[in-house]
């Protein structure tokens, strides 16, 4: 197995990172202070990262993007995550991969502005009611001749406030399964604008300041049946086809945040002096970075083979869950190790270890949690028992 980079992937890690240090970074403390992205400060790093060939980098070629396997994508993606979330996800954009599913016509109206840096798009699934349970949700669309009319609530739905459209998934029948009736759930585009649809503000949060979340209200949104994505009550298998590596690239930018965290760490214990000597001489902090770096090269090896087989089309549900857990639970002990080391001044807003350590906390929980990551995970070594 060859573990090494090529050249390509070497230009792009470093192509990726002197673009996260000189453009984001500076940007980092006025985001975290102010819990605001201010739109002249996205066009304006947007800008350099599309002349940088880093915007939308996650699509293939045959449609504007950069067309990067999985393994570069993911390296690609753990460059970013060394930065402030709202920075990097926001003006250098990826857009959903689901768009891929359009149609032609689909393609024209949302998938190209998106990768040209005219438009956000944002992703509306979850709901106060239904998280983990997808199939659970109460919003729903109903046929009226060839419209569908759009009813219910979505929440906790990331940048709905800048994004031109949202594609939404909603309950539009039900079907008989071996445990009973399930919902049957459709995708739809719809736009910002659209009469009966309203877009309000969302919860503070925690985590990645700067990276907002929104509340959608659907009030008798009547659509035409082309807004329909994919096939009518196949939004589910659409969301399975296009979501997978989501959770692997959150296992991705965990990696960039916890070999930075681990760098602060590193670099504080050479230099830190107390009783005479540098603290880390103490086993009592070397043990702690060898234990860090550990949990980090495990993660990133976990990550990163899980998209080799992406790549290969032999990943399965396992990989991905197991990645994703790995990772987010590994960055949570290496960002809060690193403000041990650091003590008194790792909780300071001096240094990026606090943000690290609070943004860290939603990563166990979004693109599915670590109890769901659990289930599949547990749920895959049974399976061949009759478990």
């Amino acid at each position: 197995m060859d573990f090494g980079l090529s050249e390509e992937q070497k230009l792009i890690v470093e192509t990726t990172r002197a673009f996260v240090e000189n453009e984001l970074y500076p940007h980092e403390r006025e985001v975290e202070r102010t819990g605001v992205l201010r739109r002249e400060l996205i066009e304006e790093i947007k800008a350099k990262a599309i002349e940088a060939g880093l915007y939308a980098a996650n699509m293939p070629t045959e449609v504007g993007g950069a067309g990067l396997d999985t393994v570069t994508w993911l390296l690609y993606e753990k460059e970013l995550g060394r930065a402030n979330y709202a920075l990097h996800w926001t003006c250098v954009a990826r857009p959903s991969n689901i768009l891929l599913a359009g149609s032609p016509e689909q393609r024209e109206k949302y998938l190209f502005p998106c990768i040209r840096g005219e438009k956000w798009d944002c992703l509306a699934m979850t709901e106060p009611g239904a998280g983990s349970d997808l199939r659970g949700m109460k919003a729903t669309a109903v046929q009226d001749g060839d419209d569908w009319v759009l009813n219910g609530t979505k929440h906790f739905i990331s940048h709905a406030d800048l994004a031109d459209f949202a594609i939404v998934f909603m309950a539009s029948g039900e079907e008989e399964s071996s445990r009973g009736k399930r919902k049957k759930i459709t995708a739809f585009f719809v736009d910002k604008g659209t009469k009966g649809f309203t877009v309000r503000d969302g919860y503070r949060n925690v985590s990645h300041r700067g990276y907002t979340n929104a509340i959608l209200e659907f009030d008798d949104c009547r659509l035409p049946g082309a807004q329909v994505l994919g096939e009518v009550h196949k939004g589910f298998d659409v969301a399975n086809s296009w979501l997978g590596a989501t959770r692997l690239q959150v296992g991705a930018t965990c990696l960039g945040r916890a070999e930075r965290a681990l760098g602060h760490a590193v670099e504080y214990a050479a230099q830190r002096q107390q009783f005479g000597q540098q603290i880390g001489k103490f086993q009592g902090v070397s043990f702690k970075l060898a234990d860090m770096a550990t949990e980090l090269k495990a993660a990133d090896l976990m990550v990163f083979e899980a998209g080799w087989k992406y790549d290969q089309g032999t990943v399965t549900d396992q990989d991905m869950a197991m990645a994703k857990l790995k990772a987010t639970e590994m960055l949570a002990f290496v960002a809060d190790e690193a403000i041990q080391i650091h003590g008194g001044m790792g909780l300071m807003d001096d240094l990026p270890l606090e943000r690290i350590w609070r943004d860290a906390r939603v990563e166990r929980i979004w693109e599915g949690t670590s109890e769901i990551q659990r289930h599949i995970i547990s749920r895959a070594l049974l399976r061949p028992f009759g478990g």
